[in-house]
């Protein structure tokens, strides 16, 4: 019996710390606050562990009846077992630690929210300027500031004024200006004055032109006379033209043509004249008669140096008509075409003689006029001539 005794008091002994660990200790300053439902739930939880571990104090009584006394350990162990199976011992239960700095409880958890009552902490995330955050006071550029604008300046504008004085320097300056583009020039080209070896009877031509004016607008004249000798001539005509410069390198003319020979018409013309890509040089006109024929001719040449003296000039002249003129034995479209090589010795700038060859070709209906005629279409031609400048 007193074996019994002191096993009941052994395990009562062993239970009674697992159930009211801290019973009878009063702390103030660990009460926390509990929430409102859980308050309500505090006497099951109170009263299941002392009515469930009842239990295992007739189950030790009775292996005690059996058995030796057992150690002390082995109700912990059963004991152990069965808070293991339900974890209702709360070693806080009916505690009052709202009093506890920093032990309040949040607010009843949504159970929608899996981080309800979970303190997260603030996360920044990076945001795309990459120097977001940095101080970037000390590396900030001023934009540029515009100089100011000039004042007038209260002396001489140019070096020599300083010297010589402003009135005269300003003479001066007035002189330079005529002597380079200002003043007037002129110049009378023969670009070609030749005789022509050919079949049947022999001939002669003559391509001259002169201007006379400034840099800008110039008056010019041109000429070509061709025919047979021992004959009168079969064509020659004369250009008055004005000139005026629209670039560099090209020259817009306009103005009357005379033709003395075969027929006597006067013409409107407009054309152009200048220097091509690859000095080319390119003189292109339209001709209206005062009998309302329209006409054209492009000519182009090439001055191509073999040495500083010998100068090799391909050359082609085209002619077109809108229409037939059989008084001059011209048909319509492309009427004639002359293709020549001249190769020149230039003795000095302003006198060079040549020698050469010149191919001449009709087409169409002007062609059929100079058979009707009882005249050559065209053939080659052997050439000499000179080429001078004044």
């Amino acid at each position: 019996m007193k074996r019994l005794i002191l096993l009941l008091a052994a395990s009562a002994l062993a239970s009674s710390p697992a159930v009211a660990q801290h019973a009878g200790h009063n702390m103030p300053s660990m009460t926390m606050p509990m929430p409102s439902k859980p308050a309500a739930k505090k006497k099951p939880v109170a009263k299941k562990p002392v009515a469930k571990k009842a239990a295992p104090k007739k189950a030790a009584a009775k292996k005690t009846a059996k058995t030796t006394v057992p150690k002390k350990a082995t109700p912990k162990k059963a004991v152990t077992k069965k808070a293991v199976e339900k974890p209702v011992a709360n070693p806080h239960a009916g505690h009052d630690m709202s009093s506890m700095p920093g032990m309040e409880m949040p607010a009843e958890p949504s159970k929608t929210d899996t981080h309800a009552g979970h303190v997260m902490p603030t996360v920044q995330f990076a945001t795309p300027d990459a120097h977001a955050g940095h101080d970037m006071s000390a590396m900030a550029v001023e934009p540029p500031v515009a100089p100011p604008p000039p004042e007038a300046l209260s002396g001489p504008q140019n070096a020599a004024d300083t010297v010589w004085g402003q009135e005269a320097m300003d003479s001066s300056r007035a002189v330079l200006l005529r002597e380079h583009g200002s003043m007037s020039a002129s110049k009378l080209l023969i670009n070609q004055l030749e005789t022509r070896v050919r079949k049947g009877r022999d001939g002669y031509y003559l391509n001259a032109e002169g201007w006379y004016g400034g840099d800008i607008d110039k008056l010019w004249l041109k000429t070509e006379i061709e025919g047979e000798y021992g004959r009168k001539a079969e064509q020659a005509e004369f250009q008055a033209l004005w000139s005026h410069a629209i670039d560099p390198w090209f020259n817009l003319q306009a103005g009357a043509r005379f033709d003395a020979q075969p027929d006597t018409r006067g013409h409107l013309v407009l054309g152009v004249e200048g220097l091509a890509p690859y000095w080319i040089e390119v003189d292109a006109a339209a001709f209206l008669s005062d009998k309302r024929d329209v006409t054209a001719r492009v000519e182009a040449e090439h001055d191509m140096r073999l040495t500083q003296k010998l100068i090799l000039q391909p050359r082609v002249e085209l002619d077109f008509a809108a229409q037939d003129i059989p008084r001059q034995q011209i048909g319509s479209g492309l009427s004639s075409a002359e293709l020549g090589l001249r190769l020149r010795y230039q003795i000095m700038p302003r006198f060079a003689p040549y020698i050469g060859v010149n191919y001449e070709r009709a087409f169409g209906d002007t062609r059929r006029f100079r058979r009707l005629d009882g005249e050559s279409p065209g053939g080659w031609q052997f050439v000499a001539g000179l080429r001078t400048w004044f």
